[in-house]
Parts: C-alpha cells; structure tokens; sequence
C-alpha cells in the first residue's frame, strides 16, 4: 500500500553513525538519513519523532554522532530503538559556514558511494575525522578539499599527481593537464596549450591533499590566493569530469561572493 512502512526482520544491531539530515514523514513519524560505519548511508524510520517529549530527539538532530542500536535493513527503510554515547558537533550545529562545509562534505559522500553500500576501506573514519576537524575549527575550506581531491578516484577520475605522466619526471616544475589526466613537468607542457595554468604552490598542495592522512594534520595554513586558486581548480574538475550537484556548494560558493565584496 502506498505510504506504508515495512518492517524490518532483521536482528538488532548496533553501529556508529552520523545524522546527515531528517525530514518529516506524515503527521508524527520522520525519516532520518544517518552515515553509518557498517551499512554506508541508511535511512531510518523513526515513529514518533514529531511528538512532543520525544525520547531520541537529541539523537536523530542533524549532526548528532555516536552508537546506535536497531534494525537495519539492506533496502528500503531502518529502524533505530535507541543509542549510547550520544554527542552533538555544537560548532557546526550553530555555525552556518560550519555547516555548509559538512554538508557539502557528507553531501559528496552520498554522490560518490550512493545509499544502502558500505563505504569501503577507511572511508567513514576518514570523513568522520574531517566532521571532527571541521567542528574543532581547522580551516573548512581546506579540510574539504582535501576530501574533494581524495573521492575523485572513487568518481572514477583519479588524476596522477605523483610524477609526469609522460616522462615520469617528479621534480618539476609542473602543470596539470585535464586531457592526460595529472601533471606535466616544463618539457611537456607543448602537448597541451589548454592545461589549467597552475601556480607551483596550488600544485603543491593539489598533490599533498592527495596523499594526506587526515589523522595526522594537526594545523595547516594556506594564503587566501592559494585558497582561491585550489577552489577553482578543484571546481574545474568536478565540472568538467565529475558532474555531480551538491546543494551545500551552492551555498557555499555564495558565502564566497559575500566575502569577496566585504572585502573590497
């Protein structure tokens, strides 16, 4: 029947999670969207959640991480019954540029890995970490790059950053060219007259965000300029390869015209 929810059979399980959002389902039930550490992105049925007094309505509050406990579902919807060490990221909550960059963020991960999949590898801890750093504070621009630049390959466009893709040459100076997929040193720059023209230090920091392990960063500072130049650049590639839509970075492009102008 239409509207209806089907139950799960599932055994309970538990699971850390990261509420990405929530949206109202009839008149007193929500769905909730959580990034789960073993199940990928789920979306969960909470009965009740409208009411007043809820009992897990600190839990299912968008940027709420910690264990919980329920049926999951490989398809269709899942079922929380209750958490444990239950935690708010309180800057990004009351932050809007905060927030922007994690939802940008979590918004990325949905594109590159879908629903209802495992993310794999070390994917959550990672994306977990940069949710972290963003809410201590670190820069949100560059925390984010880093993540854009490390889901290229799972959008299926890893770009080689190691060395010259022609000559293997790791020295440079380089460029980075969109049709041989990575960088050119000097000598090859000939091949193509439309390589995007980069500055050393944004190839720089194109290939150390490449590399970085988020656990490790402990402070980063990079020039307004370089920061300008890494947007455009990463921007260049997602238009051009990837082209997926996230709605935070719309936002998030407009907190940069608005800085733009405050400025001048």
């Amino acid at each position: 029947m239409k509207g209806s929810v089907k139950l799960a059979s599932h055994q309970v399980v538990d699971f850390h999670g990261i509420v990405i959002s929530r949206n109202d389902y009839k008149e007193r039930d929500m769905l909730v969207k959580i990034l789960t550490d073993k199940f990928g992105i789920k979306t969960f049925f909470v009965r009740g959640a409208r009411k007043k007094g809820f009992k897990l309505a600190s839990a299912i509050l968008p940027f709420s991480h910690g264990t919980y406990f329920g049926n999951v579902n490989d398809h269709g919807l899942s079922f929380i019954n209750g958490t444990r060490e239950l935690e708010q990221y309180q800057q990004i909550y009351s932050d809007i540029e905060l927030n922007a960059y994690a939802s940008y963020i979590l918004g990325l991960v949905g594109a590159a890995f879908g629903n209802d999949e495992p993310l794999p590898g070390v994917w959550f801890d990672n994306i977990a970490t940069a949710i972290n750093l963003i809410d201590q504070r670190f820069d949100a621009a560059i925390v984010a790059n880093i993540i854009e630049i490390q889901l290229l390959e799972q959008f299926g466009v890893k770009p080689f950053l190691e060395s010259c893709v022609i000559c293997g040459n790791s020295s440079g100076p380089f460029d980075f060219s969109e049709t041989y997929g990575g960088l050119l040193c000097q000598q090859h720059w000939y091949l193509d007259l439309h390589r995007l023209h980069l500055d050393q230090r944004t190839i720089y920091y194109l290939r150390l965000f490449s590399v970085i392990d988020l656990k490790q960063l402990h402070s980063i500072k990079v020039k307004d300029v370089t920061k300008q130049h890494l947007r455009h650049t990463i921007d260049t590639l997602y238009n051009d390869q990837v082209g997926v839509y996230v709605k935070a970075k719309k936002f998030i492009d407009q907190m940069g015209s608005w800085d733009q102008i405050l400025k001048k």
